[in-house]
């Protein structure tokens, strides 16, 4: 149960750099705790959509990563974070990714930052 809300906490965070130092990618809201809140319902729909999606897509695409030495996985990474956005609008959540290119840039931002927070933070359970 602690490993998985400190990937959540992780993911939030890594998701808050993202939309920071990305204009593409919103998060709206009329105060501080609502952003919060959303962002950390987001994380958990990433989390999600990155347990069970992404699996099955490496796996299809596995002879495309193998042939690009892995960097087929930042298009995958792209791919992960625009089906969050998709599913956060259709949850009426106010995070938005705009374009493809936004996506593949805020998802390489996100791996690095919630790489760097998993490292840091405790994972005992």
């Amino acid at each position: 149960m602690m490993n998985f809300l400190v990937k959540t906490i992780a993911n939030a965070g890594a998701l808050a750099v993202a939309v920071w130092l990305l204009d593409k990618i919103t998060l709206t809201g009329d105060s501080t705790g609502k952003k919060i809140g959303t962002l950390l319902l987001v994380a958990l729909i990433f989390g999600l959509v990155n347990f069970v999606v992404k699996p099955i897509v490496k796996l299809l695409s596995l002879p495309l990563l193998i042939l690009t030495l892995g960097l087929f996985t930042l298009v995958v990474n792209a791919l992960m974070l625009l089906l969050t956005s998709w599913l956060a609008d259709k949850l009426d959540l106010s995070f938005h990714v705009e374009g493809f290119w936004t996506a593949v840039l805020g998802g390489l931002i996100i791996s690095i930052v919630s790489w760097a927070l998993n490292v840091v933070l405790p994972d005992k359970d």
